[in-house]
């Protein structure tokens, strides 16, 4: 009766879990690509491999343990050595490992086979963004875009909670101190400003690297998740079948400073006749952007534009670290408002902000002189900085 009454609270207990974990996932996700079927498909194999081992080897293990116990009167063999045992417990583990590993080797073959792809995309890691650069398209044909892609949840989003949950040292993010914490969207800290849209029904090869830290590009869906090492280049390729239109979503999966949790991928499959439309337009924008940015190099621009647009450009790139009130997270980050670098020689601010410092990655190449001559003014003209400097883009391209 005691042993019922467990066994029913047993039961009582799971079912109760059930419910309470219904919306938890336990095991892999499938993803939506073929290989990433096939790589589910080998998880479940080898899962329920072990399952089996497991059962085998306990119920033997438990079976002699009752079966042969010694209150019923069992006494303990005395032997020393098997032939046969030691060639059943030598053939049966390696016939197992064979079982394994061929699936498994077919698998990580397919997985790192680049060839044959229609599009390639080199990937590039940066704290803490990603820089995506369109290379070839069908047959080897030049593709010439790129953008940055950065995390686009309001920073009121991230900061009032943190505040809230005093988590920010005293004097960061004063300027949400009394707001009420807004409500979060549906992707909270998973959505970007400008998304990696790719084709399905195509093969595409992806160059991942990265050009401060390690980081990770992972995408759950696709199967992906390959390290963006500086100064090497890895790749990993994806094929989203026909059909399969939507978004995915992903995030750096290596621990890669302060903000490695604000650094989201995410991925908008389009049909092919959609992408390559979408691709069309985006070489159009990116040579009249070329056009704009070699006609603003030799243009004056008045201390209005250039801080109405730098305060626009540095909370959109600078303002995770350095916080939009320009008081920086110390001593990790340090504070812009009354700083050396803001208050000194131009030359020095141009040179810091072109080639990096310490953390603080390089925007050279990565933002046009227009963009970063706007944020230096801004950075040298905005909260408790007064310099009067104006820098124009002609002095980001002359800066040696």
């Amino acid at each position: 009766m005691r042993l019922g009454s467990k066994c029913l609270q047993l039961l009582s207990l799971l079912a109760i879990s059930s419910f309470a974990f219904a919306q938890t996932q336990f095991d892999m996700t499938p993803g939506v690509t073929n290989i990433s079927h096939e790589i589910y498909g080998l998880h479940r194999l080898m899962f329920n491999w072990c399952i089996g081992i497991g059962v085998v080897v306990f119920g033997v293990m438990f079976y002699s343990i009752l079966r042969h116990r010694k209150s019923v009167g069992h006494q303990a063999a005395h032997f020393h050595e098997s032939t046969l045992v030691e060639i059943i417990w030598t053939i049966i583990p390696f016939v197992i490992l064979i079982g394994m590993a061929i699936p498994a080797t077919k698998t990580l073959i397919a997985m790192n086979d680049t060839s044959k792809s229609a599009l390639t995309i080199k990937i590039t890691g940066s704290q803490w963004k990603w820089h995506y650069d369109y290379l070839e398209y069908n047959d080897n044909n030049k593709v010439n875009v790129g953008f940055l892609s950065q995390l686009s949840t309001p920073r009121n989003q991230i900061e009032v909670p943190i505040r809230k949950a005093g988590l920010f040292p005293s004097g960061i993010g004063a300027h949400t101190e009394n707001t009420a914490a807004p409500q979060k969207d549906a992707h909270y800290l998973l959505e970007v400003d400008r998304p990696l849209v790719l084709p399905t029904g195509k093969k595409i090869r992806f160059l991942i690297t990265s050009d401060d830290v390690i980081h990770s590009w992972w995408v759950p869906a696709l199967a992906i998740k390959r390290d963006a090492v500086p100064g090497f280049v890895n790749e990993v390729w994806a094929l989203i079948p026909a059909g399969k239109e939507g978004t995915y979503r992903g995030q750096c999966a290596e621990l890669c400073g302060k903000d490695h949790g604000f650094m989201p991928i995410v991925i908008e499959a389009k049909s092919e006749t959609d992408f390559a439309q979408w691709l069309k337009d985006q070489e159009a924008i990116a040579q009249h952007e070329a056009a704009e940015a070699a006609n603003s190099v030799t243009a004056k621009f008045s201390k209005e534009e250039l801080m109405e647009e730098g305060q626009e450009n540095y909370l959109a790139n600078c303002a995770m670290c350095h916080q939009p009130g320009g008081t920086g997270l110390p001593p990790a980050i340090p504070a812009l408002s009354g700083s050396k670098i803001a208050n000194g020689p131009v030359a020095l601010h141009i040179e810091t902000v072109l080639n990096g410092r310490n953390q603080m990655p390089k925007f050279k190449g990565v933002l046009s002189p227009k963009v970063l001559a706007s944020i230096i003014t801004y950075e040298r003209n905005a909260w408790a900085n007064h310099t009067g400097d104006l820098v124009q883009p002609s002095d980001i391209v002359n800066n040696k």
